[in-house]
């Protein structure tokens, strides 16, 4: 193996949700074609405060389908930056680098981040099942809203992406999330479930990455409090 293809290999292995592949996460999806059945409203926007900071329009699509659900992901710049995992603008990077997306981004503060209006599909879902929304295929993207938060995992959870080295090295007050991420997830939250009535306040509709990729992702994770959002 080049020197070339083992650099290229290791930088495209990145932690938490930003790991996934424009393969994984966009082109093996199902995309659900509109029936006469199926009306896609474009929701109202939303009136809460939030900085917007709009990703590409390549990183995410027309949607075409109504939004039942609701996905939380985990992001951070670990591997790369270890002492400064949650660098705003490095994360940010990321999702450009690998046209990947999710609607709303929470830094460890609580400031909330518009990356993708809701009327378009972001690609944060990818690849996998929803148990008990088989009809959806591979297709979640075009029915939810994905909500990133910047944190990092268990060790267990972020091994597949980290090395142990690297994880030790990080200051252990970045593991999990913030007081201020839960105060502002739930205010969004409230916000998205007003303007979206056809996403149900409940765990089937309110959802982890892990629940629906449990062998590629393993986001929120065991760190992510889900008492906090009343569950």
């Amino acid at each position: 193996m080049s020197k070339t293809t083992f650099l290229l290999i290791i930088l495209f292995i990145l932690t938490g949700c930003t790991n996934m592949t424009v393969q994984t996460e966009k082109q093996f999806e199902k995309v659900p074609l509109p029936t006469e059945s199926m009306v896609v409203i474009p929701p109202e926007p939303s009136s809460i405060e939030m900085k917007e900071w709009l990703l590409p329009k390549k990183n995410s699509r027309v949607r075409g389908a109504p939004i039942t659900h609701v996905m939380l992901h985990f992001t951070n710049n670990a591997l790369r930056s270890p002492q400064s995992p949650y660098n705003i603008e490095d994360v940010y990077a990321l999702f450009e680098e690998y046209e990947v997306s999710a609607h709303y981004m929470i830094d460890r503060e609580g400031e909330i981040y518009l990356l993708v209006p809701e009327e378009r599909a972001a690609f944060h879902a990818g690849k996998g099942r929803h148990l008990n929304y088989q009809e959806y295929g591979n297709g979640l993207n075009d029915y939810s809203i994905g909500i990133e938060l910047m944190a990092i995992g268990t060790k267990e959870e972020m091994l597949s992406t980290i090395p142990e080295e690297t994880y030790d090295s990080i200051d252990p007050l970045n593991m999990g999330y913030t007081e201020e991420q839960y105060i502002a997830l739930n205010k969004l939250l409230d916000d998205i479930l007003t303007r979206n009535p056809g996403i149900k306040n409940d765990r089937e509709h309110i959802i982890g990455h892990d629940e629906y990729s449990p062998v590629r992702k393993s986001d929120p994770g065991e760190l992510f409090d889900w008492s906090r959002i009343g569950f």
